[in-house]
């Protein structure tokens, strides 16, 4: 992705910088509540750039409406994080996060984990070739939900 891409008439696209951690972390606690990711966290995945790729969709105001990472190994890849503001969510922002990861991986096989009970997740996946590949019990904490681990060849 170049430093600034542009996507359809609505969004662009930016690499994420540290910056951006204190709207990225006030949207990451709007929708993950107590599983949140820490600032920390996301501090620690943006020091490596040789193996993350983090992204920001950004409206024509300047605000970001969403987000993604991935983590990138020799033969394989991981989707780590997809959200989107609320408002913005089933207008094609999320689908246009995951094409930018996907083509990150490169032909990498690629890896997630999606809560159970997010169907309208699960589908977006599938529309881009994931398939469900097993189940991760209580994996979400602290609520216990499961992951439905889906892979794309």
């Amino acid at each position: 992705m170049n430093d600034t891409a542009r996507v359809g008439a609505a969004v662009t696209l930016r690499p994420m910088r540290v910056g951006h951690l204190p709207e990225i972390m006030a949207l990451e606690t709007e929708l993950f509540g107590a599983e949140a990711w820490t600032e920390g966290m996301l501090r620690s995945e943006l020091a490596d750039p040789d193996t993350r790729h983090y992204t920001i969709a950004v409206d024509p105001g300047g605000n970001i409406v969403g987000y993604a990472g991935l983590v990138t190994y020799d033969h394989e890849a991981h989707v780590l994080t997809v959200g989107v503001v609320p408002d913005w969510q089933r207008r094609g922002v999320g689908a246009v996060l995951l094409a930018d990861l996907l083509d990150a991986a490169g032909p990498r096989r690629v890896l997630l984990e999606v809560r159970a009970d997010n169907e309208a997740a699960q589908r977006l996946y599938v529309r881009h070739g994931f398939r469900p590949v097993g189940r991760r019990r209580g994996y979400y904490q602290p609520s216990g939900t499961d992951a439905v681990v889906m892979a794309r060849a």
